[in-house]
C-alpha cells in the first residue's frame, strides 16, 4: 500500500489571452499571407551532400551562382521577406511569449505578454510557476498536465 495522495488537477489557465487591436489582426493576417509565399531558404548545395545541414548559410563563393542569384537556382534570403515589423518576434496568435525557468522569472512578465514554460522545467517546478501565474492573472501557453505535487 503506497501512501500517494489523490492527485488534484490546478486550474492552468488564469485568463484569457491579452487582446489584440484591429491593426495588430491585419498585421498577423499578413504575415500569414507574407509566409505562405515564402520559399524555403536552403544552403547551398546541401540537396547534393548528406554531410551539409539544409539549414541557411550564405553563400559566399567568388564564382557561386546562387550568390550571383542566376535562375534555376534556390532563393537567397532578403529583407523583403521578413515580416511586419510591429508584429515581429510574436506567435503565431499574436502574442509576446516570455519563456520561465522559475518562479522569480515571473516579475519579468508583464499583464499584456503570455508565458512560455521552459521544456526542461520538471513537474514541481511547472505547478509553482502555473499557480503563481494563476494568482497574478497571466496566461500560461503550456502548461501541460500540472498536477499539484507535494512538497
Amino acid at each position: 500500500m503506497s501512501d500517494e495522495k489523490p492527485s488534484v488537477e490546478v486550474q492552468t489557465k488564469a485568463t484569457r489571452p491579452p487582446q489584440l487591436s484591429a491593426d495588430e489582426k491585419r498585421l498577423l493576417g499578413v504575415r500569414r499571407i507574407q509566409k505562405s509565399g515564402k520559399p524555403e531558404f536552403r544552403r547551398q548545395e546541401s540537396w547534393r551532400y548528406k554531410k551539409l545541414d539544409p539549414s541557411w548559410r550564405r553563400p559566399k563563393g567568388i564564382d557561386s551562382k546562387m550568390r550571383l542569384k542566376k535562375g534555376g537556382r534556390p532563393k537567397s534570403v532578403e529583407i523583403g521577406y521578413g515580416s511586419p515589423s510591429q508584429i515581429r518576434g510574436r506567435s503565431a496568435a499574436g502574442h509576446e511569449e516570455v519563456m520561465v525557468f522559475n518562479v522569480e522569472d515571473m516579475s519579468k512578465v508583464a499583464l499584456t505578454q503570455v508565458v512560455r514554460i521552459a521544456h526542461v522545467v520538471g513537474k514541481r517546478k511547472r505547478a509553482e510557476i502555473v499557480e503563481k501565474a494563476r494568482s497574478l492573472g497571466l496566461y500560461v501557453v503550456n502548461p501541460g498536465s500540472v498536477d499539484e505535487v507535494e512538497s
